[in-house]
């Protein structure tokens, strides 16, 4: 007779070490982290087109009061004259008065923040100024945004400063 004779099998892995655990879970993370900047970023351009928006409609608006009232709106009216016939400084142009000029009352930006109605414009040779202060909250800041982005100036130089995205970079 023949004895066969039984080796022992190496044990088989039923589990991770806490290395692969630890490489996995990291891995995990800068996928996260990654989706997480873009969908951020993304967001942020969503809001900034949002407010850029509602000012080309307040800008429509106000051409609108401009063809009926033959002037826009003074700094003490401000922009709640576009939707509140009350606004009207001058009763003998309450007659004229066409609007509301915007459907529904818009008196605070995507932040929260008071749109800022300057008129006139600190710009020589434009109208009237509209800006919201953006998301930080303070007025003279870069991410504020105003209804003078991408103009030119009376002397025909662009309103913003555009030297970041020149070849050179300045």
């Amino acid at each position: 007779m023949s004895q066969t004779i039984r080796r022992p099998r190496p044990a088989s892995r039923r589990a991770f070490t806490i290395l692969e655990l630890l490489i996995v879970i990291g891995i995990i993370l800068a996928i996260g982290g990654l989706v997480l900047v873009n969908v951020l970023g993304a967001s942020e351009k969503a809001d900034k087109s949002l407010v850029q928006a509602q000012i080309q409609a307040f800008n429509r608006a106000l051409e609108q009061y401009k063809v009926e009232m033959k002037r826009y709106p003074s700094e003490d009216e401000g922009l709640v004259v576009l939707w509140d016939k009350e606004q009207v400084e001058d009763e003998e142009e309450l007659a004229r008065w066409g609007g509301p000029y915007l459907k529904e009352p818009n008196t605070t930006d995507l932040w929260g923040n008071e749109w800022i109605y300057r008129n006139p414009s600190e710009i020589e040779g434009v109208a009237y100024d509209i800006v919201s202060i953006g998301p930080d909250k303070e007025e003279g800041t870069d991410d504020d945004i105003t209804s003078n982005d991408g103009k030119s100036g009376a002397d025909g130089e662009p309103l913003d400063d555009f030297s970041d995205f020149s070849p050179s970079g300045g």
